[in-house]
Order: C-alpha cells, then structure tokens, then sequence
C-alpha cells in the first residue's frame, strides 16, 4: 500500500464497502457522541467520515489531535446505513472504521475557524493565508481560477491563436500608470520596469508575422487597490491580431466569454449576442461607459426642456431624467431612500415627480413644472400611470455619475432588475482626444496608441474634439473586463496623433523609438484587446471583491502580510546596485 493513501477523501463510495483503505488529509472536525468519536477528514478532493471506537488506539490518537493537523489512517469502509447517509457530500454513504492514526503534522492554535465561514477580518486573513485557502469557499474559488484559465488556453488554441511569451524585465511604457522598477546592478543608475501590460512586444509580434498570439500575462501596475482591481499586479488574457478590423476581434472574443461564463456560470444566462454601445450613447443612456444592463431602466437627456425655465435647479444645467415604471405601490420610503443614496454619491438631492391615476404629477417639484413641461415630458419619456421620474442635473459629468448609479439602485428597488445573468456588451467609438477643464489643453482621451476613425484625414480636416479612436471595452453587468483597440500602425499618423495632444516629433521619436522603427519596416494594420483573468473569476464566483479570487493578493496598502512584504533592503545590497534610500520627512 502507498505510504500515505490508497484513496483521497472525496473518492470512497458504497461499492468500496469491506475494503481496506489508507487516507491523508487534514482533521477538520471532530464530534463525540456517545462515546464514538465522528471525525471528518478533509483533503484537496473532497471529505471522509472518520469512526473511532471507545478504548482503541484510533480513540485516543484521534480524540488528542488538534483540529487542522494532518494525519494518516488506516481503516475499512463500512456503509452508513440508510438513516445515516449524507446527501451533502459524494462520500456520505459510508464512513471508515480506523484501526491506525499516524499524526503527520502537528496544528498550533488557529488564528480563526476553518470549517466555517465565520466573520474573521480580511487582516488576518491574510495574514494566514494559507490557512484562509483552506476553507471550502476560497478552496472553491482558486480550483475556479485553474479551470478558467485551462479552458481559455484550450479555446484559444482551437480558435487559432498561439501562446508566446513575453519579456517581465523591460523598459519603461507610458501605460498610463506608475511603473514597477527593478535596478540594475550591473548598469549602475539605471532601471527596469516589470510590465504594465505586453502591449509593446504584442505588437512587435504581429510585425515580426505571427499573426494571432495570445498570453495569460502577469501585469504590474503600482496603482491603488479597489474591489475590482487588485494593486501590484494582475493577469490578463492578453490578445493580438493581424490584418483585421474591430468585428474581427469582436467575433473570437465574444465566442470565448459565451463560452466560458455558459461554461463556469453555474447555469445564468447569457447575453449573445453582445450589443455595440457608442460611448457618448452609454453615456447618456446609463451614465456610465460600463453599464449594468441587467438593470432595465435608461436615462433620458431632458435638458433642452429646461433651458429656459425659471426652476432654478434645473435651468442651464445638464438635466437627465430616469423614468421608473410600475411604483403606484411604492411607499414614500422608497423615494425617500433613493434620495439618501443620491446623497452619499454627492448630490444635494433627488427630485422626483410620480404619475397618479388620473394622469397629474405629483411630488416635491410638481409645482415648479409648467404645462408645456409636463407635455413634453409625457411624451419624451412615454409616463403613464403609475409610473415615476427622477431627476439629476448640474456639470454632465457629474450627472452621469450620480443618475448613472440611481438607474441601478432604482431598478434593484421598484423590481427592474435581472438576476442570475450575465449582460455583455460591447464599448465603442470612444473619442480620441479631450480638452483639460482646467488649462484648455488637448490631450489623449482613452488610448494613445489607437487608429483614429478617419486615419490622417481625420487628424488633418477634424475637431480633435469630434474625432473618434477605433477603441473598444468589453463590459459584463456594469465591471469593465478589458479594453481594446484597433493599433495605429502608421508612423506618420502615430506622430500627427501625438502632435495634437502637444508632443512635438523629436519628442515622440526619442519615447517610441523601438515601435515607430518597427513601423517602418511594413507593419500590418493590427490590433487587440486584454480581458481581466481575475475580473472574469470575479464575476464567475460572485464574489464582491477580487482579491477572493486569487491565491496570495496584497492587500488595500499593497503589502503581502503573510511573507512580509515590501521589506528594506541591507545596506550591503543597496551597495551593491549602486543605490542609497531617502526615506519620506516627518510631517
């Protein structure tokens, strides 16, 4: 027999009745009843039920080993009996009569419960978490992970495309957030970057003939944490194509997420296929460029119908208007508390209004409406009765904001709200440039490295404030899983591009020198997208916050507690890469 098992813990079944078997595992609950001790057994594949007698040495072993100890047994299965079967687990149809223990590590006090899912904070969680990862539901979400990431390297390379590799020790690229650096010691005073994301190489890839490469990249971006992004670093199905246009990277990428999330969703439905949204549609309609639309309700820009009113609330300020059918039964607690959720998202308030049975407005600024309003309202936002509207307005941006977030709460509240579905869909036609508030100053809107729509022409006849990138995001139940572009791989639209946001040539020829030389030597129109491998799992697992989705995260301050990361470095090592630390004056 094996040293340490003939069978895991989730493999036993009633046809293994009389057999002698060995298992492993770790102690992860115990019960006296009676005198007989009832002992579960826990490995990587599932749970045994344990029998220990009174006066045998399995008793007294087992009733001594603390819970989370590991330990092999040797013993003979015996059936359970119809009364004592346990439907919850695969193996409840039996349970193994030890005959031996062999303690084969010792468990100190635990810092919290294993075997239930008990309200321990996320410090300490952390802080042990290789104890956190036992527990069934983290356990649950890692094998998740594995089998998300098996499945798109299986879809991938059935879809066409070649998994490569990329550098980790690179030069800086201008990603958009702050760069990892790594010094180097044999070029004293200069310094790696780890990756923000492949895109420089990826490219590179499809110049050198390719064609379509895909990686599950590491990615390192030293950015704050927040529920959906994880800080340090993440990984993401990086995605490169050549000779194609957007549809054509829309098609495999869409085929994939139907896949996967009908594949891993646990039976939710859905969307297929993905509807195309413009950015300045999304918006207007959701307020929001990464709608939730299993909320069933849209936004309606009603600010020409106020631009001259005498309502000082609404007049000359951006006015967006959220009809909610179907509230006559709602009590005035539900307006109420959808003004205080307005408030702890910056508003002053909601203004509302509702349609009663005989078609007449009623509500806190009922009164301030003229006739005409009250006309053009009817008819812009179809209200019948029964139905109620509310209202945001002040800066657009700030509107979007704040009406985009009630759209959500609003539909949860009055039963607009679909559960148990993923709704994709796609982002497009982001615009390419925008003007700073603050200075006037033109500069990059979304990605710099995009095809404008329109290419030159467009750059040399257009508003840069008119002019539209062929840039795209993908969005699944309001979480952005990726953004992507169509590559400008033209070298003097790169450079005219750059000139309008205020680079001047010398300047864009000295940052992108490797990919504007690479361009030079016949770069095939190309482009791509990265979806989030931890966003994707996220979702998946129905988890509120990602770092419940991956193995050993850092924390909100990016700090590993467990390994005790970041550390300081000897001052024999700082010698050694030529480097000396200042550290930050007190205050």
């Amino acid at each position: 027999m094996h040293r340490y098992r003939s069978h895991t813990c989730g493999e036993l079944r009633a046809s293994d009745v009389g057999t002698d078997v060995r298992l492993s595992g770790w102690l992860h609950n115990r019960r006296d009843l009676g005198g007989i001790l009832f002992i579960d057994l826990r490995d990587h594949y599932g749970i045994t039920q344990l029998v220990a007698r009174p006066g045998t040495p399995a008793y007294e072993a087992l009733d001594k080993v603390s819970k989370e100890s590991t330990v092999r047994v040797d013993g003979k299965v015996v059936s359970r009996g119809t009364e004592n079967v346990n439907p919850d687990l695969p193996t409840g149809e039996v349970e193994v009569e030890v005959g031996e223990v062999e303690l084969l590590g010792a468990a100190a006090p635990l810092p919290f419960t294993i075997n239930t899912e008990d309200g321990v904070n996320e410090e300490r969680r952390l802080e042990h978490r290789f104890l956190d990862l036992r527990r069934e539901r983290m356990h649950r979400n890692i094998m998740l992970r594995t089998a998300v990431i098996s499945a798109i390297r299986h879809k991938m390379t059935a879809l066409g495309f070649n998994e490569m590799a990329t550098p980790i020790l690179s030069a800086t690229s201008p990603e958009g957030a702050r760069d990892f650096v790594v010094p180097s010691r044999l070029h004293p005073g200069k310094f790696y970057a780890l990756p923000q994301a492949p895109q420089q190489f990826k490219q590179l890839l499809m110049i050198s003939g390719f064609d379509r490469y895909f990686q599950i990249a590491p990615c390192f971006r030293d950015e704050d944490a927040r529920a959906d992004r994880s800080p340090g670093e993440f990984y993401q199905l990086d995605v490169e194509m050549s000779f194609v246009e957007q549809e054509d990277v829309f098609q495999p990428i869409e085929k994939l997420m139907t896949e996967l999330f009908t594949e891993f969703g646990g039976g939710r439905e859905v969307t297929s296929p993905f509807p195309r949204i413009p950015f300045r549609e999304a918006m207007l309609k959701y307020g929001s460029d990464k709608p939730d639309l299993r909320a069933k309700l849209e936004l309606v820009d009603i600010t020409d119908v106020f631009e001259a009113s005498e309502f000082k609330a609404f007049a000359g300020k951006h006015v967006r208007a959220l009809p909610v059918p179907a509230v006559q039964d709602q009590p005035r607690k539900f307006f109420d508390q959808l003004g205080d959720f307005a408030v702890t998202l910056g508003a002053k308030g909601l203004a509302w209004v509702r349609v009663g049975e005989d078609g007449q407005l009623s509500g806190p600024i009922a009164k301030f409406l003229t006739e005409e309003n009250v006309k053009v309202l009817t008819e812009r936002l179809g209200l019948e009765a029964g139905h109620a509207v509310f209202f945001g307005a002040g800066e657009f941006d700030e509107v979007s904001k704040i009406m985009g977030a009630v759209r959500v709460e609003a539909a949860k509240r009055a039963g607009h709200f679909e559960e148990n579905v993923f709704r994709f869909c796609w982002i497009v036609d982001f615009p390419m440039y925008e003007k700073d508030e603050e200075t006037g100053a033109i500069d990059f809107s979304h990605n710099p490295f995009s095809m404008p729509q329109g290419g030159l022409e467009a750059l040399e006849t257009q508003d840069p404030l008119d002019i539209l990138g062929w840039q795209y995001d993908i969005v699944c139940n309001g979480v952005e899983l990726s953004s992507g572009a169509i590559r400008n791989h033209d070298p003097e639209i790169m450079l005219k591009a750059f000139e309008i946001a205020g680079y001047d040539r010398d300047t864009v020829e000295e940052k992108f020198a490797g990919m504007l030389r690479a361009f030079r030597f016949g770069a095939p129109p190309h482009g791509g997208i990265a979806p989030g491998v931890d966003r994707i799992v996220m979702l998946l697992a129905d988890e509120p916050n990602i770092r419940e989705t991956i193995a050993f995260p850092l924390n909100g301050n990016a700090q590993d507690l467990m390994m005790g990361a970041p550390t300081e470095l000897e001052e024999a090592r700082l010698k050694e890469l030529h480097l000396s630390v200042r550290k930050p004056q007190p205050k």
